[in-house]
């Protein structure tokens, strides 16, 4: 009698460790092998310690546990209670050089090596000089704005 309680556990936890691995933690590969080889073993033992017949039925019985589990873990239905349903739409710094213009001059409120910050009009800004150090507290002047990136040199 114990020995059934030991081979059903072998092949339950081997199943639950499959299942683990498919939905919880997929890519890791640990879980379903280790979930596999437990099954393996259980079926093993029993076809050592009750024979081919039975051995046979707990094989087929595992093989279409272990199916459906898979068959229900790819569903799409199941991933989409894991799944986030929510985009994010905005983009980042939206607006950041909108109230920049070309050959606007500024300060440079850090030493540019070649990126640092810049002051214009009151507010800071990140941004690139064309290679050239310059050092902090000098005037700069906007060469050019390639989407957020603002690149100056020295005015």
């Amino acid at each position: 009698m114990a020995d059934w309680i030991y081979i059903v556990l072998l092949i339950l936890i081997g199943l639950v460790l499959v299942v683990v691995e498919l939905i919880f933690i997929p890519g890791t590969t640990i879980f379903g092998i280790l979930g596999a080889l437990l099954v393996a073993v259980g079926v093993y033992f029993t076809y050592e310690n009750y024979g081919n017949t039975t051995g046979t039925y707990v094989f087929i019985g595992s093989a279409v546990a272990g199916g459906g589990l898979l068959i229900y873990g790819l569903k799409a239905k199941t991933w989409k209670r894991f799944a986030l349903g929510s985009q994010i739409n905005s983009k980042v710094k939206e607006g950041y050089v909108d109230a920049l213009r070309l050959d606007m001059s500024g300060l440079a409120q850090s030493d540019l090596k070649p990126i640092g910050k810049a002051e214009f009009d009151g507010k800071t800004y990140e941004v690139s000089s064309q290679g050239d150090l310059i050092d902090a507290g000098s005037t700069v002047r906007i060469v050019r704005i390639n989407g957020n990136k603002i690149i100056v040199k020295l005015a």
